[in-house]
């Protein structure tokens, strides 16, 4: 097409590598098991009878680099992991709990295009009611833990304790409701006390003030303090041989007004299927559109805005992972990845002079700012 599109990076840790590299710190696995799974265990961890893994959604490198005085624990770590892409919950979670990418473990976006209903599904909160029971194509790392004498642990909000969501992303695990940030701390150090456990610790408070106020809000600093005395007040509460691993699903930025475009309405004609975030469209088309021939005119309405792609150049690029053959049609014909700040909405359901509705904090595309996480390692773990 004589545009080439950005290559991910296929040597880096990454999200996939955390729990696997938890396994091999306490014991429970070597690299003949990492082998006959396909996992790799690329974070160097010192041993530990337990781990905690404390995954705080939405928070990125660069947003806690600038906000170090106000989270003295967490940017006292140096070390920074990559999430992967799309970077978006839905699809980070599960390569986090299956140690895959979204091209194996079957969840490419927030929300995706199925093939054999022909619609687009959400993927974070439509498991309940619109997600096929067969969609996710992998077992989780917490299925796998018990057979290799480990105790797999999820601490959470109440809220999500019964979704379709925990129950396939989650999966395997025992589920602790805790509904504040301290009480999960509690819950962690409690199921670390004894045995052999491993802990995933979720914190959604951050990504949820980011979205309606912006990361930049004085709401969502204040939030980022307390998490960050919570985590300090965990640390000293640690038995000695329980190792802490604390990461993002993704970062997030700002997106100002002016960047939120309306997608051309001329340019969504054969589009028959809008997916995935507003930084990352998954667009599906209707059999015997040129392809081709659309790309190159997202190309030219949108410029440096966007990296656009067909599927074929995505996957070539390895933006997805490696890639199953089941997981080929979810991906949208054309994907569009904004670049800067730039997000790319789909007005054409709003009625005239209705307002759109815009999140302030957004992500889900390639930048530093979302693909880049912090990796503070505490207790046993730490360096």
């Amino acid at each position: 097409m004589g545009t080439s599109v950005p290559t991910a990076p296929d040597a880096t840790a990454n999200l996939a590598d955390v729990l696997p590299s938890c396994l091999v710190a306490l014991g429970a696995a070597d690299d003949a098991w990492l082998r006959s799974a396909g996992l790799e265990a690329r974070i160097t961890l010192r041993p530990a009878r337990s781990a905690i893994v404390v995954l705080v959604d939405g928070l990125g490198a660069g947003a806690l680099s600038a906000r170090t005085g106000h989270a003295r624990w967490l940017a006292s770590g140096k070390k920074k992991l990559r999430s992967g892409f799309p970077t978006t919950t839905a699809a980070a979670l599960s390569t986090l709990t299956t140690g895959r990418s979204p091209g194996t473990h079957g969840v490419v976006g927030y929300s995706g295009w199925n093939p054999d209903t022909g619609k687009v599904m959400n993927l974070l909160s439509g498991w309940d009611d619109e997600v096929p029971a067969d969609w996710f194509l992998v077992r989780t790392l917490f299925s796998e833990a018990p057979a290799l004498g480990v105790d797999p642990v999820v601490v959470g909000p109440a809220r999500y304790r019964s979704s379709g969501m925990t129950a396939n992303v989650l999966g395997g695990a025992r589920y602790v409701s805790a509904d504040s940030i301290a009480q999960r701390v509690d819950a962690a150090l409690a199921e670390t006390a004894s045995g052999r456990s491993l802990v995933y610790l979720y914190v959604p408070e951050l990504d949820s003030i980011g979205h309606k106020h912006g990361w930049q809000s004085d709401r969502w600093t204040a939030a980022l303090e307390l998490l960050d005395g919570e985590l300090a007040r965990l640390e000293r509460a640690l038995s000695g041989d329980v190792g802490v691993v604390v990461t993002a699903d993704h970062g997030v930025l700002d997106v100002p007004d002016h960047a939120n475009i309306a997608l051309d309405p001329l340019l969504l004609t054969d589009v028959v299927g809008v997916a995935g975030d507003p930084r990352c469209r998954q667009l599906t088309v209707a059999p015997g559109t040129d392809v081709r021939g659309l790309v190159g005119a997202f190309r030219a309405r949108y410029g440096k805005k966007a990296h656009v792609a067909s599927r074929d150049e995505a996957i070539a690029a390895g933006w997805f992972g490696p890639v199953s053959d089941a997981v080929v049609p979810r991906i949208g014909d054309i994907v569009l990845v904004a670049r800067g700040s730039w997000a790319f909405n789909d007005d054409r359901s709003l009625r005239d002079g209705e307002q759109p509705k815009r999140m302030i904090g957004q992500h889900g595309a390639m930048t530093d700012d979302e693909t880049l996480v912090p990796l503070r390692l505490a207790g046993a773990f730490a360096d």
